[in-house]
């Protein structure tokens, strides 16, 4: 599409009183060299736009709206307004005759800095075992010391007081389970090996800052302190910790259910699969960590090689809820994936011929998990182990690029071609599909860093705007991001305190096709599938937080600050 400069023929046009929803900005911004539009689902196709600066409603760019294309997943018909060629740092809003203004967003280097904060820091927030106070920026939101004394439950194999000690509370909820922090404490780390200078110095205004260790190593720290305890002393693991139901809207330290630790309810009482992502996220700790805390990192990687040996002897000891416990189960009928990527990440870390030997005779069972359609997923870490292997250059790696690339190619083109320019297909609209979406560009990052491509990185970038605003509902999915945020989560802490807003920088699941709780049943039959969320705290299924949904928009916002 080509942007005209109109401005000595175009009439002004008249400022609207309110931002209007159908048309999508980021509402965080945009960076001045990265291309920039807005997508328009006017009643009627426009032609002209303007952006106006928001101190004083000049116009400063004017452009003709792209050709109207149908998009199926909105149910809209939608038009790009593309004002890339705007580079000069401001506030801004875009207008357009006869539909209104969007929100207001900005240009600048630094538009994604204080999302990333905010983003990162939400794990603060999550913390379990000790008073949590976001202090000056952020009064009244703090809770005291939560679930320190723990206990065995009767499925564990063993009785009486047991560790509960650190962690994240996983979700909306006051439990915490190895696999999801598996995969959540994998991604953190990996974006901090990827993108160290983005993250390496950015303050979290945490209990440890000012110590010698990167905030964010700090953080993911206490929960890799949490899963430590969860490991028996035959290397196997527990797989969660949680009461036997979930609580009540209270504050966590008002949760006076006992934290039992929970296992299989018989021999050997511990999961594979919560074995085999902890022993590939101990194993990439044991690479992040020297040179903050040798010791620490010594002590992660035997944990991850005694956790590799229990699976090895147990490679299919599943887990389902015990009678009389209905928290989550993060249950997985599959853990040969979790097996490959603890072998990947124990050989880059090692380089001991036995984990080389375990990826290269078992990875070919997982080439079509490399595709443009199967981001990575609590239940499926397959591709995290493949592009680790290949990040790493490991023996056979040339053919696993290959396929990385090629998906890549696949998911870059489709992004492209979509109505709202991001990855999401008709399929991802799922409990948590928010974080399909920045597990798609995490892909795309891995991709870029495999092979600098501006489409994989533009790509990424289509997600990120949709998670922050330019989306069918025209709403920032991070809370306290944004003009039009999401305000009423699904998140104890944000339902039972006494703060008008939610607690800051915690990602929203998104739109859910499938219709998951009761509170869904106001959206009327029909209802495109992008649309079908609800910004309400009753709705679970579309409007939770999870750690594991947070980690790849930390990936996401990093490796595009990385690549501007």
């Amino acid at each position: 599409m080509r942007v005209l400069f109109l401005s000595a023929f175009l009439p002004a046009f008249a400022a609207a009183q309110s931002p209007s929803a159908a048309i999508r900005v980021n509402q965080a911004g945009y960076l001045p060299g990265a291309s920039k539009a807005a997508i328009v689902a006017a009643a009627q196709p426009a032609r002209e736009f303007a952006v106006r600066r928001t101190a004083d409603a000049k116009t400063v760019f004017r452009g003709r709206l792209g050709e109207p294309m149908e998009d199926a997943d909105s149910g809209e018909r939608v038009q790009v307004a593309d004002f890339s060629a705007l580079r000069t740092p401001g506030r801004y809003y875009v207008e357009i005759p006869g539909a209104g203004r969007s929100w207001d967003f900005e240009i600048g280097p630094r538009v994604y800095d204080r999302v990333l904060y905010l983003a990162t820091r939400s794990y603060y927030g999550q913390r379990c075992g000790t008073a949590v106070d976001l202090g000056p920026e952020f009064p009244g939101y703090r809770y005291e010391a939560c679930h320190r004394t723990g206990a065995w439950h009767e499925s564990s194999g063993r009785t009486g007081p047991a560790p509960s000690q650190k962690g994240w509370h996983d979700a909306g909820d006051y439990g915490r389970y190895v696999v999801n922090s598996g995969i959540t404490t994998g991604t953190l780390l990996w974006a901090y090996e990827l993108y160290q200078p983005q993250l390496e110095k950015l303050q979290l205004n945490i209990p440890e800052s000012g110590d010698k260790t990167p905030d964010i190593l700090d953080e993911i720290r206490w929960n890799l302190e949490w899963m430590l305890t969860m490991q028996d002393t035959d290397g196997g693991v527990w797989h969660k910790q949680t009461g036997e139901k979930f609580p009540g809207f209270v504050l966590p330290h008002e949760d006076a259910m006992p934290s039992y630790i929970i296992g299989t309810g018989s021999g050997p009482y511990k999961s594979t699969c919560a074995t085999a992502d902890f022993a590939a996220v101990m194993a990439i700790a044991a690479r992040v960590y020297p040179p903050f805390d040798g010791d620490f990192a010594r002590r992660a990687r035997e944990a991850a090689a005694s956790a590799w040996e229990w699976a090895v002897r147990n490679p299919a000891v599943l887990f389902s809820n015990p009678k009389g416990v209905s928290t989550g189960a993060y249950g997985d009928r599959d853990c040969s994936d979790e097996m490959l990527w603890a072998a990947s990440e124990l050989w880059r870390t090692t380089r001991n011929r036995k984990y080389e030997q375990y990826f290269l005779e078992h990875w070919q069972k997982f080439r079509s998990a490399i595709a443009h359609d199967r981001p990575p997923a609590w239940p499926q870490v397959s591709p995290l182990a493949l592009w680790g292997w290949t990040l790493s250059g490991g023996p056979g790696s040339e053919e696993i690029r290959r396929l990385i690339v090629a998906a890549a190619d696949e998911l870059a083109s489709r992004t492209e071609k979509s109505g709202h320019r991001m990855s999401l297909l008709g399929k991802d609209y799922i409990w948590g599909s928010n974080s399909v979406a920045a597990n798609y560009g995490m892909q795309l990052l891995v991709a870029h860093r495999l092979r600098p491509d501006a489409r994989y990185l533009e790509a990424a970038l289509g997600n990120l705007h949709y998670l922050l605003g330019r989306n069918p509902l025209s709403i920032s999915y991070v809370t306290r991001v944004g003009a039009n945020p999401v305000r009423r989560p699904h998140h104890r802490p944000s339902g039972a305190d006494r703060n008008e807003e939610p607690w800051p920088g915690l990602l929203a699941g998104g739109p859910n096709a499938r219709r998951q709780d009761p509170a869904m049943k106001k959206l009327p039959e029909g209802t495109p599938p992008a649309k079908m969320f609800l910004d309400e705290q009753e709705s679970y299924a579309t409007n939770e937080v999870a750690i594991n949904w947070n980690a790849p928009l930390v990936f996401l916002l990093a490796g595009v600050m990385h690549g501007k």
